[in-house]
């Protein structure tokens, strides 16, 4: 397991999150605007020295949670110096995401605010705005993000910025 302990990182799954019916993963991708979410990801960044990716998985895995851990190890985002990555991981053939954080993350914010988060998302997602439930997700955890570990003298960006996908 990427993580040091079961339950240091946070994991929020919203069940039927995603649209309303079956849609490929191509098909959602195309309803992204892909350049509006790396720039939003981008200008976060330039607050914090916390990491925000968004992984869009051409699977259909159970448990979004488990596949979202998985590849936030893959991507290397347990190997922030504050333990301060957040993943959002979108599963569109399942209808499924999850948003999950580092220790250092949870740590600050607790179940509450992810809970709220995916909520916020799940809405966005219901009524087929994907961009934009993604873009919440991102600038939410970007606020959390720089209150709690604001960019430094020095900070540099340790992961890229592109949505991630297999």
């Amino acid at each position: 397991m990427a993580f040091p302990v079961a339950g240091e990182v946070l994991a929020v799954e919203a069940r039927e999150g995603v649209g309303n019916s079956a849609m490929k993963t191509k098909e959602f991708l195309n309803q992204l605007q892909h350049d509006e979410i790396v720039d939003a990801i981008r200008k976060v960044e330039k607050t914090t020295s916390g990491e925000i990716r968004v992984f869009i998985s051409r699977h259909e895995p159970e448990d979004p949670v488990k596949a979202a851990q998985a590849e936030f190890a893959r991507l290397k985002m347990d190997k922030t110096p504050e333990k301060n990555g957040v993943l959002i991981y979108v599963a569109p053939r399942a209808h499924k995401f999850a948003v999950i954080g580092d220790t250092g993350v949870h740590q600050r914010c607790g179940d509450e605010f992810w809970t709220r988060v995916a909520a916020e998302m799940t809405g966005h997602f219901k009524r087929g705005e994907f961009t934009e439930g993604i873009l919440h997700g991102t600038r939410k955890a970007g606020e959390l993000l720089a209150e709690h570990f604001p960019r430094k003298a020095g900070d540099r960006n340790r992961l890229p910025d592109d949505i991630a996908g297999d």
